[in-house]
């Protein structure tokens, strides 16, 4: 069964063309696994809080960019693959939205905050399930119903929204396409603008 994605350009006289890149299996397990490793470093209190607080940066932008690539790419291709799909993918984008919402009151708050553990423990415990769900129930079932080369296509895509995602977390903007296609970009250039301005760090590569 292919995914519900543009199709790929003619290649003629090539029957065995496929396009470059990791498959969208490896990509969303690589970057969960990312994602749990700053969490451990995010609740560890014997972390310095300045280490804490520029990882915290991190964990929000990394986490909203990762949400918005899965939102425009992943829940559709589920929707349009798996049995109750569709059930799914509004269940996991509900799931979504109170991350983020749990990223936009975590991001007014810093180390030695009366709510900075408490939240950074409630984001780290969401994202445990959101790994665990994708890992156990989605990304098999995507394994299974589509051919390595559509695999790939969507890896590729969920690698370039990412970039072109926002860094902050915005709970109220369109959850699926076409909108969030263009809403997101739009809100991520400002997002960029203000983190150039005010040095914050969005990248595990930045700590």
């Amino acid at each position: 069964m292919a995914l519900p994605l543009p199709p790929l350009p003619h290649t003629p006289g090539d029957a065995a063309w496929e396009p470059a890149g990791d498959e969208v299996v490896k990509v969303l397990s690589e970057e969960h696994h990312r994602i749990a490793s700053l969490c451990s470093r995010l609740t560890d209190i014997e972390v310095p809080a300045e280490e804490r607080s520029r990882t915290a940066e991190v964990v929000v932008a990394t986490v909203t960019r990762h949400l918005s690539a899965e939102e425009q790419y992943i829940y559709p291709a589920v929707a349009g693959t798996l049995e109750d799909g569709r059930a799914i993918a509004d269940h996991e984008i509900a799931e979504d939205r109170e991350i983020l919402r749990t990223l936009q009151a975590f991001s007014a708050t810093k180390p030695g905050d009366a709510d900075f553990d408490r939240l950074a423990t409630e984001i780290c415990t969401k994202l445990g399930r959101h790994a665990e769900t994708a890992t156990g129930q989605l990304l098999p079932g995507l394994r299974d119903a589509a051919s390595h080369a559509d695999l790939i296509r969507l890896g590729n895509r969920v690698q370039i929204a990412e970039e072109a995602a926002p860094t902050r977390p915005h709970p109220g903007t369109p959850a699926t396409p076409p909108w969030n296609k263009v809403v997101d970009p739009a809100i991520a250039v400002v997002d960029k603008a203000l983190d150039a301005v005010t040095g914050r760090k969005t990248y595990q590569s930045d700590l």
